[in-house]
């Protein structure tokens, strides 16, 4: 193969700048047909960014021989569905974080990909941006040492209702898995994974503390890596304003970053203070699109991949468990 030919299922806003566009703009790849449950919407979308097709059914989009690979862009709680019913076509999955409503799906989608052997990529492109990879460089290079712990702090202001009353599906958790933080916080425990390893044990609790929709809106956690350093988190999704810090600590220095704010990465040594300003990309998704078809073409490697993201699933269910036993009960 010397391209890869995709097809999108779902093109709602995420695919509008953040990932769609760049099917089309990275090397050896093109974006051959979208779908969308809403024929117009699909058709719609086709025409605007100049698509060879739309459907309005996935199972034609996933059966077309032009498509050698699908990019499923729905909500969380449709993955698995379609997941498997890709795997089952024989064809390679890039799903959109978080890879599922709960573990024991992601699970099922990882075992379905094996089984068909068909390779399983997730979304979380922190892990492919160049801000992000500083930070690894940094932490690599012996610049703070060896690290100690991790704090991390996010608030955001509280989502409001459509035009109609409803709440979005984000803060749905039939539909999302749980609320925002199933939505943004998977972004950083993701990327400190691929930062610093996987997460050996982890414990926290979650809250309802503005009492606005039925998912947690406030969510808290301690956690250590299997490398010995210790981590400690806190989200509110209901708060004065929108904002996030990362640090990292080490036994020489200390890291600061922000997860979704358009900061500079700051590093603190004893004897240096020093700035890094590294810009994201138009279309956000591109690097990590680009490794994928990469790593299909024999040219790479995708650093998230359906294990991977299969751990972050487990430490954010680890830490919303039991607020929603508490509503099953």
């Amino acid at each position: 193969m010397e391209k890869i030919r995709w097809g999108i299922i779902g093109c709602g806003d995420v695919t509008e700048k953040k990932s769609g566009p760049a099917f089309q703009k990275i090397e050896h790849s093109s974006l051959e047909a979208v779908m969308r449950r809403n024929g117009e919407k699909a058709r719609d979308y086709a025409e605007r960014h100049g698509v060879p097709k739309w459907y309005d059914d996935a199972e034609d989009l996933i059966h077309d021989e032009d498509v050698d690979a699908v990019y499923i862009a729905t909500p969380p709680s449709t993955h698995k569905h379609y997941t498997l019913m890709v795997a089952e076509a024989g064809k390679p999955v890039y799903v959109e974080k978080p890879m599922a409503s709960r573990s024991e799906d992601c699970l099922e989608m990882v075992r379905a990909c094996e089984k068909h052997e068909v390779p399983l990529f997730v979304a979380y492109y922190r892990r492919s941006l160049p801000r992000f990879l500083k930070v690894k460089e940094l932490i690599e290079q012996g610049a703070i040492g060896e690290v100690r712990f991790v704090s991390v702090q996010q608030m955001q202001q509280l989502v409001k209702r459509d035009e109609e009353g409803n709440w979005p599906w984000r803060v749905k958790p039939e539909t999302s898995g749980a609320g925002l933080f199933y939505d943004v916080g998977s972004h950083t425990l993701d990327l400190l994974d691929y930062l610093l390893g996987p997460i050996s044990d982890i414990k926290g609790s979650a809250y309802n503390l503005a009492g606005s929709y039925p998912a947690e809106d406030t969510v808290n956690g301690a956690w250590r890596f299997e490398s010995g350093a210790v981590g400690t988190g806190v989200w509110n999704f209901s708060s004065y304003k929108n904002e996030d810090d990362n640090r990292i600590v080490g036994t020489r220095g200390e890291i600061q970053f922000s997860t979704f704010d358009d900061k500079p990465i700051l590093l603190k040594t004893d004897s240096v203070e020093e700035s890094f300003r590294i810009e994201h990309p138009h279309h956000i998704q591109q690097p990590h699109i680009q490794s994928i078809v990469d790593e299909l073409l024999g040219n790479g490697k995708c650093p998230s991949t359906g294990n991977t993201a299969l751990r972050t699933n487990k430490a954010m269910d680890m830490l919303v468990e039991e607020y929603y036993l508490g509503i099953e009960k």
